[in-house]
């Protein structure tokens, strides 16, 4: 990052701020530590409050309209009234608490596409508030987390996108106002039976939900449905367990019942859930994507991810909500326009070590593309 000069509520010739993070990387639960940089301009200023807030995209229901947004869920001061003079330079330490909650950007080095959070620094005076930095944050997964995203990679899960929904889930205690959904494409032995399976998690310090949501398919004598199914464990009860089994046996049942007798209360929006069984009308697209076993796309795939990752999320936290109507193309299908050839050729003669280099570039650009948008 680099200083931001501030010109709104400053004016010409105000100051420059950068805000440092200890740590491109964090996970739910921690603290998050750093320093906002503040570079006096050309003359004094008074600043009244320095405030940090989290922020990341997400999509939201109201009646029969859809459209996505920036959801600001954190926001705290970090120091208060201070006097800088011109050419005066002062460093704020600061400490932000996040969310056991927090949505889950980067899995094995991978980034998850649709995904994109950040931390927003803003300077109020008199009044007026002039944002400065934004910085992107890559949030990993806990180790129970961990635990289970590995038995979906084991069992041949291929990783479509993720979305964060506004709402909340039925039967479950949540602090923010929204839940991640992480999509797959279900193993290829149930190809025909189970189009794709949505992966929620929603932690706190003591343990762990896990919430599954598979897409069944229809024959030509039922129609197609949701099927949900429900898991909430500590964390030390998620690290022990055999996840794969568990996932099979649920897969199995899934696949097998025509009738949506397995699974549990579902998804709700505005606190109003809806049954873990009812039938769905949508249509649905197939296709592949690669497993947490198949990360290793190599050079050319790793940087056409990251490209498209950083190019999507510097609008996606920089703009105005998106109505539906406009048709615009979506998140899933800029990461596919960019980098689908890329990503097949890479697949044919590239290794891990490769992927990795070019995964740390792209994701400096994407920092890059953060700030160039906001």
């Amino acid at each position: 990052m680099v200083f931001k000069r501030l010109l709104g509520a400053f004016g010409v010739g105000g100051p420059s701020v950068e805000t440092v993070l200890g740590t491109a990387q964090a996970r739910p639960g921690d603290h998050l530590s750093g320093e906002v940089r503040i570079q006096g301009g050309d003359h004094d200023v008074h600043i009244h409050q320095v405030t940090l807030s989290l922020v990341t995209r997400t999509e939201y229901e109201h009646g029969d309209h859809e459209g996505a947004g920036v959801r600001e869920f954190y926001r705290g001061a970090v120091a208060g009234a201070l006097s800088l003079g011109a050419g005066e330079y002062r460093a704020v330490p600061f400490q932000l608490p996040l969310p056991w909650e927090l949505p889950l950007t980067e899995v094995n080095g991978q980034h998850l596409p649709g995904m994109a959070m950040g931390v927003r620094t803003e300077l109020e005076v008199a009044g007026a508030v002039d944002a400065g930095d934004l910085d992107p944050l890559a949030v990993t997964p806990l180790p129970s987390q961990q635990r289970v995203l590995y038995a979906f990679g084991t069992l041949g899960f291929a990783l479509k996108s993720a979305d964060v929904e506004e709402g909340y889930i039925a039967g479950l205690h949540q602090e923010l106002p929204f839940y991640q959904e992480i999509e797959f494409y279900a193993p290829p032995e149930y190809s025909g039976r189970i189009n794709e399976v949505e992966l929620t998690f929603v932690a706190d310090p003591h343990g762990l939900a896990v919430i599954l949501e598979a897409d069944r398919r229809g024959t030509a004598f039922t129609e197609g449905d949701d099927v949900f199914g429900r898991y909430h464990v500590s964390h030390e009860e998620a690290l022990r367990m055999s996840w794969e089994q568990e996932l099979e046996n649920w897969l199995r049942a899934v696949a097998g019942d025509g009738h949506g007798g397995y699974g549990h209360s579902g998804y709700g929006h505005g606190g109003q859930g809806h049954a873990g069984h009812g039938f769905g009308s949508d249509s649905h697209h197939h296709g592949h994507g690669p497993g947490w076993g198949g990360v290793a796309a190599g050079a050319a795939g790793g940087l056409a991810a990251g490209v498209a990752a950083g190019a999507v999320a510097g609008a996606m936290l920089g703009g105005e909500d998106e109505q539906e109507e406009q048709e615009e193309p979506s998140v899933g299908d800029a990461f596919a326009q960019v980098s689908e050839q890329a990503v097949q050729d890479a697949y044919e003669d590239a290794y891990v070590d490769a992927y990795e280099a070019a995964y740390e570039a792209a994701y400096e650009d994407a920092a890059e593309d953060f700030e160039a948008e906001d």
